[in-house]
């Protein structure tokens, strides 16, 4: 545990590490009362929650709750919102994307069934919001607010990522976009929640958000290298299950823009492609991200969010030492593996 002495106050400020945050938050999570009648509906919600991960998002409000001087357990029933809301979305885009397995273990629709995944999501979006009841009011209005708008843009940036499936000219900003609302809004919000919680100034919980949405962006364009480059051993997922699905990745994207016309329209074919054994399809079009140049230019985009996401740090009025804090959470993201 680093422990923060800041001169001008008369107490200590400790932040914990990141492993500490998550053992707060699952100690948390376990003394959670979900398991309610009728038990087809909160089963698979026990069931979602239960299946790990690594709890990113709920670490980032209780991290930023103590960036801003609060005791990290105030900030446990947003942290619990924010990952019961995540978890809503996922058991909602397996059901669209007709996922089998979910962190290794079998989805919601596939345990039980379609409507059950759907109506126990419904349920997970509204247990969400039962979780900043636990504030008083002025909070609860600002993190319900916060809530709503981010919950919307996730929809919106689900319903992108379905409309650029059918489509053959989605852009670099448009993809950008589609990532900010389906990824980033979620860390950024994580983030400013513990912020709101710590009852800091409208300021910094703006600095804030926007060190939590360029580091998000950081984040997705690391998943969709891994997902190509990753080791299978590490990743977690199938490698080059967005080539198996013909997803236009931000690497995809930057290999057609950087390829010559006859290396573009062979990649494009290649995406038009639904085989049974997809492992020469997935070699060559790693060739042709490597080629062009789109994995090196897909890297330099990685670090250039995450520095974006430095460049606020600067501007926030908090000491080094949490400022490390937080620079090193950026680093170890943009070093990650998994």
């Amino acid at each position: 545990m680093s422990c923060i002495f800041e001169p001008w106050k008369s107490e200590f400020h400790f932040m914990h590490n990141i492993s500490q945050y998550q053992d707060f938050f699952i100690s948390y999570l376990k003394n959670q009362s979900i398991q309610k009648e009728p038990k087809n509906l909160y089963e698979p919600i026990e069931y979602i929650l239960g299946l790990g991960g690594k709890r990113m998002r709920p670490v980032l409000t209780l991290m930023a709750s103590e960036v801003f001087d609060a005791d990290y357990k105030m900030a446990l029933p947003a942290a619990m919102a924010v990952e019961v809301f995540h978890n809503f979305s996922l058991v909602h885009d397996d059901i669209m994307d007709d996922a089998p397995l979910r962190r290794g273990e079998e989805t919601v629709h596939e345990k039980w069934n379609i409507n059950t995944g759907i109506l126990s999501g419904d349920a997970m979006l509204i247990l969400a919001y039962q979780y900043f009841e636990q504030y008083e009011p002025t909070i609860f209005r600002d993190l319900a607010k916060l809530f709503s708008k981010t919950a919307l843009e996730v929809c919106e940036g689900q319903q992108l990522d379905v409309d650029f499936e059918e489509r053959n000219d989605v852009t670099i900003p448009e993809y950008l976009k589609m990532i900010e609302y389906k990824t980033a809004v979620l860390v950024a919000a994580a983030m400013k929640m513990g912020a709101i919680v710590a009852k800091t100034s409208e300021k910094e919980a703006d600095l804030i958000y926007d060190f939590g949405l360029n580091l998000g962006l950081a984040f997705q364009l690391q998943d969709d290298y891994l997902d190509a480059f990753g080791d299978p051993k590490t990743f977690g997922k199938q490698v080059g299950g967005d080539i198996i699905e013909n997803k236009k990745t931000y690497l995809y994207l930057k290999a057609i823009e950087f390829s010559s016309d006859e290396k573009a329209t062979e990649l494009k074919q290649l995406f038009g492609l639904q085989l049974d054994d997809n492992s020469e399809k997935i070699e060559t079009a790693k060739a042709i991200f490597n080629a062009s140049g789109a994995s090196k230019a897909t890297q330099e985009a990685i670090e250039m969010y995450t520095f974006k996401a430095f460049e606020t740090l600067e501007k926030m009025e908090i000491n080094a030492e949490k400022k490390n804090v937080l620079r090193t959470f950026g680093e170890n993201l943009m070093g990650r593996k998994v």
